[in-house]
């Protein structure tokens, strides 16, 4: 037995050797073969000497000697390196001028743009959150970190043993003053008036940790404590005269604490970024992906949960139902992406399995997967949180996806997936237990701001496309986006009645739209279309679906979709899971469509009196009922920029018909009509409000379209809208009749007769019905003199400039040659 363990100790060790060999030596297959010949001949044709055999003998021990030396250097290395690790986790201080020289270089021209845009970009959405009282309005123009590096590891670096991670500890000290940082800052009341404040010094200190993960495919950084901030901010009116701080108090304090709150979130509370470094740089930008998470199971939940509970306890000074001893417990993971969330099923056990998948949604190119443990009380009915992990995803420049959480003893866990499709299996610990989850994530696509989409294995077609070109984003003027509300699934019903009445909301912009309400589904099919101006600046089409109710309708889940990139005829068909509730997604079709009137009509609308907007406003349906008696007195307000009109009232209906026309001088802004409910002593209510829609209009163009009101559960109203570019001789015909003279005078009559009547009414002690009848009736009235008056004007107008026409023309017949006679 030990003869047969023997031959083949010496068989495996004969084969490495001869492996070894092979690599080191490729000539070898040829020269075996060479002395195989050679002998042959030597032992039957020409007989030489016996001193090739042992020269070959010879030579096979001198190599087999280095190959012996080779793994016992291996070996003692191996040793030396876990004993060093081990015993002394902090290596010595090391130089590290050559880092700042190469910063010095990459600064200017990589390193500086990059966090100037990032930095940019945070500081902006902090100034639309938080403002003090005596800024009115203050905008940034200029952000800029200047040409000045900051210094790192001046008194040297070390590495340092975080568990079997290695991290390089090195001080980090920036002091520039050549930082520039401008905002523009308008005045509130009392003062009035314009500032320039300016942040043009920066000082940061601290100790910077750089972590190498993947093989130094990337770098996880950040600082080691909160890092010693100054900035120097100073006030001017513009030019060169400056103000001291004191003149604004409270803004200076203000700004120093907004950006030392950003730097501080940018490099310190995250705990950690990752910096990819990748090889190939496809030059395309992420603005969303599908991610699908599988949470697995977790281990070792008995010591763990029982421990924080017990900590609880003591903190609390109170008692909490939970884990206690061997009692066994049902878990459950509610999984959280922004404001997505899902929830896992129970599961008891000290080692529970769930094996749940969820789709959510990143926005952006990083996104960061919280998953929080809960533990049902012993009723089943309140839930404890007991604690979480997280994992963050972040999309890598060469099309591949980075996934990374913080492992034990602060060590790091990293899985890398070099194409959309590929399932990472990671095993997270929770925070301050000794517990693990088990997940799966698959990154089903990214989006990119091109329009294009890496969907699984297709990186190939993503990296053809990128070599030859990536397609120039779309033009984002002059295009109409038509979104249909197809269908829900699974939406969250009303916890007391049991019943869902879903109906969903979009904004896009300050448009803002709605579907019909339908009763008692949880899977609604809809099937509304919707048209939108598409908007510049990567604006997100927000979805809000309720569940209406008679006391008050109630929100049953959001959602944001970016619409950034779409091309032209091209439609996209999407299901967008819905956030903040635990289940429910609404599936949308998009599609983008090119205006190409646009141009047309802003020439037209530029040039005074060259465009008009006809709108009728025919009838009304379903409408609120706003009195107590079960119906409505509605009206029509007409708002179109600064100029304000109404329609006649009429009386107790919820289906009104008004039959009028008005007419506005075409200026781009937008056109909306507010349903009122007349009431003569109380003031009026609103029945709902819309925005009617008619710039896809070409000249004389005519739309008929039923548009729902917002603001309401229901009702619709039906109008007309036309743009018109010059008045016709029928038009004139059909607006002041076959006789202009007869028109006015009919007004001038009804009037006359409107004001005996009012009179007469107030003579005789006045209905207030009768008199708010009457007060109506002069309104529209004056009304239609309003109109007769604008359109007498514009044909004033139009007359002037033919006969300017008819004037320059004489000119010109007059000042022509004379005619020379034959």
């Amino acid at each position: 037995m030990v003869k047969k363990n023997l031959k083949k100790l010496y068989r495996k060790d004969a084969r490495e050797f001869f492996n070894q060999v092979m690599v080191e030596q490729p000539l070898l297959p040829f020269l075996i073969p060479l002395g195989l010949f050679a002998w042959f001949v030597e032992r039957w044709v020409v007989p030489f000497s016996n001193w090739v055999p042992l020269a070959a003998a010879v030579w096979a021990t001198i190599q087999y000697g280095r190959f012996k030396r080779r793994i016992t250097v291996e070996d003692l290395n191996k040793r030396w390196k876990h004993l060093i690790l081990n015993t002394t986790p902090t290596t010595p201080i090391e130089p590290c001028e050559w880092l700042n020289k190469l910063l010095l270089e990459v600064w200017p021209n990589y390193m500086e743009p990059k966090l100037s845009s990032r930095f940019q970009t945070t500081v902006e959405r902090r100034l639309k959150n938080r403002k003090p009282k005596l800024i009115d309005k203050i905008e940034l123009q200029e952000f800029s970190l200047g040409s000045c590096p900051p210094t790192l590891g001046e008194e040297g670096m070390r590495w340092i043993t975080s568990g079997e991670q290695q991290v390089m500890r090195l001080g980090f000290d920036w002091n520039s003053h050549e930082m520039s940082v401008m905002f523009l800052a308008k005045l509130a009341k009392p003062l009035i008036g314009t500032c320039r404040i300016v942040i043009n010094s920066i000082h940061i200190k601290g100790d910077l940790l750089l972590s190498p993960i993947l093989d130094g495919e990337a770098i996880l950084y950040s600082f080691e404590s909160t890092p010693e901030v100054r900035i120097g901010v100073a006030f001017g009116s513009g030019g060169s005269q400056t103000i001291p701080g004191m003149e604004l108090p409270g803004v200076s304090t203000w700004l120093v604490k907004l950006l030392t709150e950003t730097i501080g979130k940018t490099m310190v509370e995250p705990r950690r970024l990752c910096f990819s470094l990748p090889a190939v740089d496809l030059r395309k930008r992420a603005v969303g992906g599908v991610l699908s998470v599988t949470v697995v199971s977790a281990s070792n939940l008995f010591k763990s949960t029982a421990n924080a509970i017990g900590n609880r306890q003591s903190s609390n000074g109170g008692t909490m139902s939970g884990i206690t001893d061997n009692k066994v417990s049902q878990t459950f993971i509610e999984v959280e992406v922004g404001n997505l969330t899902r929830k896992t099923s129970t599961s008891k056990g000290l080692n529970p399995t769930w094996n749940s998948t969820f789709n959510m949604v990143l926005h952006g190119e990083t996104g960061i997967v919280k998953f929080l443990l809960y533990e049902l009380d012993s009723g089943g009915v309140k839930f404890n949180y007991l604690t979480s992990c997280e994992i963050k995803v972040k999309y890598v420049h060469d099309g591949s996806t980075i996934f990374w959480a913080i492992g034990h003893n602060s060590g790091v866990v990293a899985k890398h997936a070099e194409h959309c499709g590929q399932e990472v299996g990671m095993v997270v610990p929770f925070e301050d237990i000794n517990g693990e989850l088990t997940v799966s994530l698959v990154l089903k696509e990214w989006q990119f701001s091109d329009g294009s989409v890496t969907v699984n294995n297709s990186l190939s077609n993503g990296l053809q496309s990128s070599f030859h070109g990536s397609p120039k984003p779309q033009s984002i003027t002059g295009r109409r986006l038509r979104v249909r509300v197809v269908e829900g699934r699974a939406l969250t019903a009303n916890s007391k009645s049991g019943k869902c009445d879903p109906y969903v909301k979009l904004q896009y912009g300050k448009a803002l739209y709605r579907t019909k309400t339908l009763s008692h589904t949880v899977r609604p099919v809809w099937n509304d279309k919707f048209e939108f101006d598409e908007i510049a600046g990567g604006e997100c089409l927000k979805i809000k679906c309720y569940n209406a109710d008679i006391f008050g309708d109630e929100s049953i889940g959001s959602a944001r979709v970016n619409l950034e990139g779409l091309l032209d005829g091209a439609s996209c068909d999407v299901w967008v899971p819905l956030e903040k509730v635990n289940s429910g997604e609404i599936r949308l079709e998009i599609e983008p469509v090119k205006n190409d009137h646009n141009n047309s009509m802003q020439s037209s609308s530029s040039k005074a009196g060259a465009g008009w907007i006809e709108l009728a406003i025919l009838e009304a349906r379903d409408l609120v009922a706003a009195d107590l008696r079960g119906t409505s007195d509605p009206y029509v307000r007409v708002q179109y920029g600064n100029k304000k009109k109404r329609t006649k009232v009429i009386y107790k209906t919820l289906s009104p018909q008004w039959n009028q026309t008005f007419e506005f001088p075409e200026t781009g802004e937008p056109l909306v009509l507010h349903v009122k409910d007349h009431n003569a002593v109380l003031p009026t209510a609103s029945i709902g409000h819309c925005t009617v829609e008619y710039s896809m209009l070409s000249p004389k163009q005519s739309a008929d379209k039923w548009i729902p009101l917002q603001g309401v559960k229901n009702g619709e109203i039906h109008v007309k809208i036309a743009r018109r570019v010059s008045v016709s001789d029928s038009e004139k015909k059909t607006m002041l009749g076959t006789d202009p003279s007869s028109k006015g005078h009919k007004i001038t009559t009804q009037m006359r007769h409107g004001l005996k009547k009012f009179t007469g009414l107030i003579d005789e002690g006045g209905d207030p019905e009768a008199l708010s009848l009457a007060v109506t009736e002069m309104e529209g009235i004056q009304t239609e003199q309003e109109e007769y008056i604008e359109v007498l004007e514009r044909e004033k107008a139009m007359l002037l400039h033919k006969i300017q026409e008819l004037g320059s023309q004489i000119i010109r017949t007059a000042s022509g040659p004379p005619k020379t006679p034959y």
